[in-house]
């Protein structure tokens, strides 16, 4: 009877092992050891901007920790910079992919097309359509690693790029690519973005501003796998019974006062040159390149009044009659009413010093 006893003991004690085994897995391939490869910093670039191509599905999560300090139309905007995101995606191309957006609350699943996208709210049985914009705020979709390197390593100069190793990330050998931003104004000291070695595509992306030791964000894959998903799985149309809306996108807000902004922006600001973008009118300015840019743009009253209180309950915001600034991490936020010109806006990733030498450059102008 006790041998018996015995060998159950030890045959439960077993299978113990072989869970715990089993449940540990995940972790134990995580701390594999990559293997580098012998690509240069501009090979690597090369590689993660040639994989926009590449179809995948799996699972992200993007975590962000910038308390910004926004007025209601820019609620969701702040949401995604600031919480975590979790994201399950099926990739078949720039213009063809779904992204369900999982939280505690529910599900939404924004299915992009080549016109635009839809947005899908499973508990509101809510379909919205967004156009595509030059102007267009971020979305979570921006935020998956493979589109975020992209979009940040597009313009970079040699001279900025490095190599870091490689590691390991969703059990794919992931090589290391360093970006430090070279112009004076940047508020952002790095980005790291770490390349699947096999298809190019950037698996995970760190963003840390200047005098930070953490990541003001901070996007990876969980899981990836690199086959197509079926067009079924990407395409969307809304239920018959669902309540269909027009989206309000950041042209719409800015819209009417770009319309009527008559005054001429520098043709510089914060030292950066400013840049032409098909669609952008003439009365917004867009400086810099890559990671670091500022924005100049022309708001109505009641979205600069609705900031400038935001602006002004935020740590460290900074007022000057009716001018105010603050930031939020590498993102600096500023409002101003030039004389006879109405609000502006000015935001973007540089230093709260530039952004008020780039203030009083656009005032100047405007008089």
């Amino acid at each position: 009877m006790g041998g018996r006893r015995r060998g159950a003991a030890w045959r439960w004690a077993l299978v113990a092992v072989l869970v715990g085994v089993l449940a540990a897995l995940p972790a134990i391939v995580g701390v594999l050891p990559a293997r580098d490869a012998p690509l240069s910093a501009a090979a690597l670039r090369r590689a993660v901007l040639a994989s926009a191509g590449t179809p995948f599905s799996g699972y992200a999560e993007s975590a962000g920790g910038l308390a910004l300090p926004v007025s209601d139309q820019l609620t969701s905007v702040a949401d995604l910079f600031s919480d975590r995101t979790t994201m399950r995606v099926w990739w078949r191309g720039s213009r063809d992919n779904r992204i369900d957006v999982v939280t505690p609350s529910g599900e939404t699943d924004v299915h992009r097309d080549a016109t635009g996208m839809w947005t899908w709210d499973y508990g509101s049985t809510t379909a919205t359509r967004t156009a595509t914009s030059p102007l267009a705020l971020p979305r979570p979709p921006d935020l998956l690693p493979s589109s975020l390197g992209r979009r940040l390593l597009s313009e970079a100069l040699p001279r900025e790029l490095s190599r870091i190793g490689a590691r390991r990330i969703a059990g794919r050998d992931a090589l290391g690519l360093r970006l430090r931003p070279g112009q004076a104004a940047a508020s952002v000291a790095r980005v790291d973005v770490w390349v699947d070695r096999a298809s190019g595509l950037a698996l995970q992306v760190q963003v840390v501003a200047k005098g930070a030791r953490l990541p003001a964000l901070d996007s990876r894959f969980l899981d990836l796998s690199l086959t197509r998903p079926p067009a079924s799985t990407t395409a969307f149309v809304p239920p018959l019974e669902a309540n269909r809306r027009l989206a309000t996108t950041f042209d719409d807000v800015i819209g009417q006062a770009a319309a009527q902004a008559v005054g001429v922006l520098p043709a510089r600001a914060a030292g950066l040159p400013r840049r032409t973008l098909p669609g952008v009118p003439a009365s917004i300015g867009v400086y810099g390149r890559g990671i670091t840019l500022l924005v100049v743009a022309p708001v109505p009253e009641r979205f600069a009044d609705g900031l400038r209180d935001a602006l002004e309950q935020a740590a460290g915001a900074v007022t000057e009659g009716r001018s105010v600034r603050a930031a939020a991490g590498p993102l600096s936020l500023m409002v101003v009413d030039p004389p006879g010109f109405g609000g502006y806006l000015l935001a973007g990733t540089v230093t709260g010093r530039a952004l008020a030498a780039s203030a009083a450059l656009v005032a100047g102008a405007l008089r």
